[in-house]
């Protein structure tokens, strides 16, 4: 009675993720190649798929997810998807070189999303670019609410300028990731001090900066530099994105579930660094903290035991290391002076000879991946080949040792023919010389006798 009972509840369930899973698919709209004439009139989130694609499939059922979120919201962005191998042509036009790929398209703009592929995530970007470039904050209520819900903050303050302008143009190609606001003065915290208008301002780290167009140079490097929090929790994705910064990155390299002594006091000190010393390196610096060190060696090619510390210049590909153990605060400061004056050295780089190195490692790291994954399919993939191979060049020295030998043995014959023609061809030659004398010699004796009948 209980077993059927349970088995009744497991149907109810399966039923029911069934019911949604089909659901969150009646608000996604499959698209073929009329999407290219009708798009414009509505703001689309797609999803440019491959049916073989495993990164697909994955995706599949999130995107579901956000198809549902937005109708619930009553968003007025429409969700679908496109098999971008059925409709190449314009996947192509749209720039679509992977799958899958997430794009925002709204009027003549395309949007890219590079973010973590959750639905909140998804959802976050979709709501923010189908929105204004620009959000008004009228009052100080709103502008702490929207505080709180933001760690990185960008707000304009001042009336129409060639300031306003840039910035305008900033938002429209940045607001891919982060959000744009402005305000009037007396909007803004009593704490801030503002030394002339207009002004562009970050909030974040419980604090903020004013953008100063001589020591920080263009505004859009200053605010894809800015959008980052000074301290984050660091993985591939992160480091990548921070690649544009032109930032270093300070990383505690340790084991989030290691609560040991060492660990956090590590990462206790890059913490304390970005934020006691934020004036001095945050627009040099950006600092946080790994957890584990697979990424970081596959990265700089090395085996970094943790904890560990690392300062990595993604621009060129360059990583330091500290010279001695860091104890606190001041031995990580003076760590950062190091590399500021050059004194610290520079491992790694994007040369020729790291280049090669890079390839010979993947190379090896693939091979292993793979026989760690599945020796059979492994000993099939490079045992094969290896095997052909091998059979090819025995074969290939083996036809060249009885080739020398057949042609040895023929020179040999043939000059041995060629002796015995020689010498048949001497015997010949004397016994037609031997002949050749004998008629001489009658040819003699009869002209004497001729010459006695005449006289």
């Amino acid at each position: 009675m209980a077993a059927a009972g349970e088995r009744r509840r497991r149907l109810l369930w399966v039923a029911v993720v069934a019911h949604v899973v089909a659901s969150g698919a009646g608000f996604v709209e499959d698209l073929d190649e009329s999407f290219k004439e009708n798009r414009k009139d509505d703001i689309w989130l797609v999803d440019f798929y491959a049916p073989w694609c495993g990164h697909c499939k994955k995706l599949e059922p999130v995107w579901n997810e956000v198809g549902v979120e937005m109708r619930n919201m009553g968003s007025p962005v429409k969700v679908g998807k496109m098999d971008a191998t059925s409709f190449s042509s314009i996947a192509s036009e749209f720039g679509v070189r992977g799958y899958p790929t997430i794009k925002l398209l709204k009027g003549d703009l395309a949007y890219n999303y590079r973010g973590p592929r959750t639905k909140d995530d998804i959802v976050e970007f979709a709501n923010r670019v189908a929105g204004p470039l620009i959000r008004p904050l009228p009052s100080q209520h709103m502008f702490e609410h929207v505080q709180k819900r933001h760690r990185v903050l960008f707000v304009y303050v001042g009336g129409e300028s060639p300031l306003k302008e840039k910035y305008i143009e900033v938002a429209s190609e940045l607001i891919v990731y982060t959000y744009f606001f402005s305000a009037s003065e007396d909007v803004l915290p009593e704490y801030v001090t503002l030394p002339e208008l207009p002004a562009v301002l970050v909030f974040k780290d419980g604090t903020y900066f004013v953008y100063d167009e001589y020591e920080d140079g263009d505004l859009s490097s200053w605010i894809n530099r800015e959008r980052f929090q000074g301290y984050l929790t660091v993985d591939g994705f992160t480091l990548y994105e921070l690649g544009d910064t032109g930032k270093l990155v300070a990383i505690a390299v340790i084991d989030d579930k290691n609560s040991s002594v060492e660990h956090t006091r590590l990462k206790s000190i890059i913490q304390e660094v970005a934020r006691d010393y934020r004036d001095h390196f945050h627009r040099d610096f950006q600092f946080g903290h790994m957890d584990g060190n697979d990424y970081i060696n596959s990265l700089l090619m090395d085996d970094l035991t943790i904890p560990t510390i690392v300062v990595l210049n993604t621009s060129n590909q360059q990583y330091f290391l500290p010279d001695r153990h860091i104890e606190n605060t001041e031995d990580m400061v003076q760590f950062i002076n190091n590399i500021l004056d050059g004194t610290a050295e520079a491992q790694g780089g994007d040369g020729l000879l790291q280049r090669v190195k890079r390839i010979i490692y993947d190379a090896k790291s693939t091979v292993v991946s793979v026989f760690k994954s599945s020796p059979l399919l492994g000993c099939f993939l490079f045992g094969l080949p290896l095997g052909v191979i091998s059979i090819m060049c025995y074969g290939i020295c083996t036809a060249d040792t009885d080739g020398g030998i057949d042609e040895h043995e023929a020179a040999k014959k043939e000059n041995g023919d060629q002796e015995l023609t020689d010498e048949g061809s001497e015997e010949e030659q004397e016994e037609k010389n031997g002949k050749y004398t004998e008629l001489s010699d009658g040819e003699l004796k009869q002209k004497d006798i001729m010459e006695k009948k005449k006289d």
